[in-house]
């Protein structure tokens, strides 16, 4: 279980880290270099929307690598989903800028971004397969929260590149080539990652359906019939994680050194400071969902997420780093607590026979909702003004609001339900 677990997060870590930099990037400079003609805040807004397009085609990925994964096995969709991030990031770090190749120059980015967006999509549910599936019962939600420590690694990677490049070269050469290091980087890690998935074992689980012959052969086709009110439900209630995820660690990262003039460099350390507490404690809430369930954890972290964005927000405003950083912080600890259990909680929500589609196909829609819209629907409501954004404040609320009924209409998954069920799916006719 160790290996799989190192071998699940180091995955995770390297393609989130793709993922992430694009998003930092996107922030900090890809508005003034892709979209010069467009104002500041149009541009930013033009630069989200393109990190917006990876997350609408995560839920193509989910599909696609989820079919892969329900038919031939979680193994294979490691290997792929892994090899189309990193050839996409490294290829955005090529891209030539508006002032050499005018609009061909956002549209490659957006390309690139898309098939960044797919490949991530088809990461998840193959790297939380491959823990979820091999763990003890009693212990599934510990071993499953490992893949998603691997966000957190590759946010302080990624973020970390950032921080040196922006702090050790000026301006004008982060702008010329610095930022582009970061993506091409991206080739090495992908590199190091497939050589490491490259000694991992398919699930006893697949393997006990494969030998059956009971591999569903239209995966989407039958969670689509048989499952449809459970994906939306899951999207709905995990909408709240990524929009408060990215509200943090990108429009508060441009809301800060646009609107605040708070340095860069303390921008990124506040952020990133919180997101590696997170990231230490989500092993803990793991063991707590173990113990309590997954439902009780999900429901409590989504309740901290509705009260604490108004306070968030108010001490975001402040621009004093202690006090942003206790502002991430607190919304960060919400998240963990519901996201470090769903990586056991909704494969358990699903028969093995469709699962990776499934629960896969769930959790990034969830990024649509959340993910994607969320900067920019942020930077939208927060532009005018010199109060504090209390329009951001409000959306987040009501995201959570909504994230807490679906939570509530879920059901409560017990390892000793989810082993029946297993059973009874692979057990000979």
């Amino acid at each position: 279980m160790g290996r799989l677990a190192a071998a699940s997060l180091v995955g995770t870590a390297i393609e989130f880290f793709d993922f992430f930099v694009y998003g930092t990037a996107a922030a900090l400079v890809l508005g003034p270099l892709f979209f010069p003609t467009f104002s500041p805040v149009a541009g930013t807004l033009a630069a989200f929307g393109t990190f917006a397009i990876g997350f609408l085609s995560r839920p193509l990925g989910s599909v696609v690598f989820g079919h892969v994964g329900d038919r031939y096995g979680r193994r294979p969709v490691l290997f792929a989903s892994l090899l189309l991030t990193g050839c996409a990031t490294v290829a955005v770090g090529c891209v030539p800028t508006y002032e050499s190749i005018g609009v061909a120059a956002p549209i490659l980015l957006l390309v690139l971004r898309f098939l960044q967006g797919l490949g991530l999509g088809g990461e998840w549910g193959g790297a939380v397969l491959l823990t979820a599936e091999h763990a003890p019962a009693g212990r599934r939600a510990l071993w499953a929260s490992f893949p998603q420590i691997g966000p957190a690694v590759g946010f302080l990677l990624a973020n970390g590149v950032m921080l040196a490049l922006t702090a050790g070269l000026g301006d004008a050469d982060f702008r010329s080539w610095g930022w582009r290091v970061p993506f091409w980087a991206a080739g090495l890690l992908a590199a190091a990652g497939l050589a490491l998935r490259s000694s991992l074992a398919e699930t006893p689980q697949f393997e006990a359906l494969a030998a059956e012959g009971k591999q569903a052969s239209a995966p989407l086709r039958e969670v689509a019939r048989g499952h449809w009110r459970l994906v939306l439900l899951t999207a709905g209630a995990l909408a709240v994680g990524y929009a408060v995820f990215y509200t943090v660690s990108t429009w508060a990262l441009a809301y800060g050194t646009e609107r605040l003039g708070v340095p860069s460099t303390v921008m990124l350390t506040c952020v990133m400071a919180a997101v590696a507490i997170k990231g230490a404690l989500t092993p803990v809430f793991a063991l707590l969902g173990d113990r309590y369930g997954r439902r009780t954890l999900c429901l409590a972290g989504c309740a901290a997420s509705a009260l604490w964005m108004f306070p968030m927000i108010a001490l975001l405003h402040t621009a004093r780093p202690l006090l942003m950083f206790l502002g991430f912080l607190g919304s960060l600890l919400g998240f963990i607590t519901m996201f470090a259990v769903v990586a056991a909680y909704l494969p358990e929500l699903y028969e093995p026979r469709v699962r990776c589609t499934g629960a896969a196909v769930g959790y990034n829609l969830a990024g649509v909702l959340g993910g994607a819209l969320t900067p920019i629907v942020a930077t939208a409501v927060s532009d005018g003004g010199d109060g504090p954004p209390w329009g951001v404040a409000a959306y987040l609320t009501g995201v959570a609001l909504v994230s807490l009924a679906c939570f509530a209409l879920l059901p409560e998954t017990l390892p000793a339900r989810a082993e029946e069920v297993a059973e009874r799916e692979c057990a000979p006719a």
